[in-house]
């Protein structure tokens, strides 16, 4: 195998014998067949003419999510996925003859083996002979999978913009053919461009269907009722669930990125909504085990899995794991069925109390928009003198504390913005406020990173400034996954200058690469905790 796409593959060299994330060889190849016959159906869509029709830009959507870091480990799950794309490929080939295709649009395999095989020539290396040219097609696939994840999400809710899926036959079609440097570093622009249209669809499709986050307090302590964790992205799962477990005597806990569920006007009037259990997503081999009750995984975020918790886990929608019983959608697209999840929790014990405090959010871009006149009397007073977005993913390493120690090193005037796991290096410091305003503004999930970019809009026009680097606004950005990356593409597509990237610079940019975003895009690595800090306040 070979595997370079998240924060934590082995440095330089990718990881070769396995995963860090857990993912076996085998897996790794059968997600890197996926996506070649992904782009056989690109390539094929692209010969035929035509515009890729809604419902196969749906799969690209989902089959895309599947190969996202921490999504699937299920590889029987993963060889159906890749054997549908087959069929559907096929079917594009035969609207049209005569024409000359890629190999990803003409292989045919019967079997898982025939994939593994197959893989062996078809991975992330058959990009390019040429590394710095291999470096590019890597960003652009790896943005394209960060935003068909919050494509998905918007088409679970019926949100969806046809030009997304124009673009995934463009990017897809585009891996297989000899293209140079420049027009490798457009279609990156265009992958950032198109990112913030599927984070602007995700928002619609949120807000119009639960509301406008608002300020809220949550809740971190247990209760005496069982309960069900619910963890990942998805909140047509926790609408579900929410609904199936009402009157049920049953509790559901918000687990890592579901923490933000508790924003939304719409799941507020579930009494048995009852808080947060644990924190991020790497914790979870520990928290899982001591909520006690059954644990459902919506998305992506998912860790080998532990015997102890093993056979109270399930997962949904585009996430799998072996062994790990999967809750089906059904085809009459009715809401999935959950009651052998509710009944199995009503035979478990209430959660280990491992936390008991409070947790505030719900600050996304409506919210902050309605204390616009606040937030500018408190900079033109000079009470807030900074603005930083420290938004992103978490991590296991170590070396992920330097977030909460700029966290906790930055002045009193200044302001963390976020969104994503990265929240929860810093979400349970007792950082104040300033004027009432919390020094910590938590606009959700990673799905939510539109948000800040929208609020960093809103105050460019606020404060009559031609440029958004103008603002006193710094980035401090912690990555991990393709998601991330799709959200780093958008703010470059925007604009924005001068972020800090880290742990580390993904190992899948060349130096050469990697001279091209500093030079166009100032983008620099994290460095020690009290020189970044000084340098972002003085907006250097």
């Amino acid at each position: 195998m070979y595997c370079d796409q998240c924060q934590e593959s082995v440095q330089k060299t990718g990881c070769i014998a396995r995963g860090v994330c857990g993912k076996s060889e085998t897996t790794a190849k059968l997600q890197d067949m996926l996506v070649y016959v992904l782009e056989g159906i690109a390539v094929c869509v692209e010969a035929s003419g035509r515009r890729v029709t809604p419902e196969l830009g749906r799969f690209i959507s989902e089959a895309l999510f599947v190969t996202v870091t921490n999504t699937n480990f299920d590889d029987d799950a993963i060889v159906d996925k890749i054997f549908e794309a087959l069929a559907l490929r096929d079917e594009v080939k035969r609207s049209f003859s005569g024409v000359q295709l890629h190999d990803s649009a003409v292989w045919t395999g019967e079997s898982k083996e025939d994939c593994i095989r197959k893989a062996e020539t078809s991975g992330v290396a058959a990009l390019s002979e040429n590394e710095d040219l291999r470096s590019l097609k890597s960003l652009v696939l790896y943005g394209l999978k960060g935003l068909a994840a919050y494509t998905d999400h918007a088409a679970v809710l019926g949100y969806v913009d046809e030009s997304i899926y124009d673009f995934y036959v463009k990017a897809l079609a585009s891996l297989t053919k000899e293209m140079n440097a420049d027009q490798l570093t457009a279609l990156v622009m265009e992958t950032g461009e198109t990112a913030v249209k599927a984070m602007a669809l995700l928002d619609k499709a949120n807000t119009e269907t639960y509301g406008n986050p608002e300020i809220t307090t949550v809740k971190t302590g247990v209760g005496n009722n069982p309960g069900i964790l619910i963890s990942g992205h998805d909140l047509h799962d926790m609408e579900a669930l929410l609904k199936q477990t009402e009157g049920s005597g049953v509790d559901v806990y918000t687990h890592c990125e579901m923490l933000p569920a508790h924003y939304y006007p719409a799941f507020k009037k579930f009494s048995h909504f009852a808080g947060n259990y644990g924190s991020s997503w790497w914790s979870q081999d520990k928290e899982f085990a001591s909520f006690n009750g059954p644990i459902l995984m919506t998305t992506n975020c998912i860790v080998p899995v532990k015997e102890s918790y093993r056979r109270r886990m399930f997962t949904t929608g585009n996430a799998g794991y072996e062994g790990v019983k999967h809750v089906p959608a059904p085809e009459n697209g009715e809401a999935k069925d959950f009651s052998e999840i509710i009944e199995l929790a009503k035979t478990c014990q209430p959660p280990t109390e491992i936390e008991n405090g409070e947790i505030i959010g719900g600050f996304a871009h409506n919210q902050v928009i309605a204390l616009a006149d606040k937030v500018v009397e408190a900079v033109k007073s000079g009470a807030i003198q900074r603005f930083v977005v420290m938004a992103g993913c978490d991590g296991r390493q170590n070396t992920r504390e330097y977030y909460t120690d700029v966290a906790d090193a930055l002045p009193e005037d200044a302001i963390i913005l976020t969104a994503g796991c990265a929240k929860y290096r810093y979400n349970k410091l007792q950082l104040g406020d300033i004027g009432g305003i919390p020094r910590v503004l938590d606009a959700g999930q990673c799905n939510d990173s539109y948000s800040l970019a929208v609020i960093a809009l809103k105050l460019k026009e606020v404060f009559g400034l031609e440029d958004i680097n103008d603002l006193p606004i710094s980035y401090d950005i912690a990555w991990y996954e393709q998601k991330a990356v799709a959200v780093l593409l958008a703010l470059l597509s925007l604009g924005v200058k001068g972020i800090r990237l880290g742990p580390t610079l993904p190992d899948f940019l060349t130096p050469a690469v990697q001279s091209v975003l500093v030079e166009k895009f100032d983008i620099k690595p994290i460095g020690m905790v009290e020189e970044d800090v000084s340098a972002m306040m003085a907006g250097k």
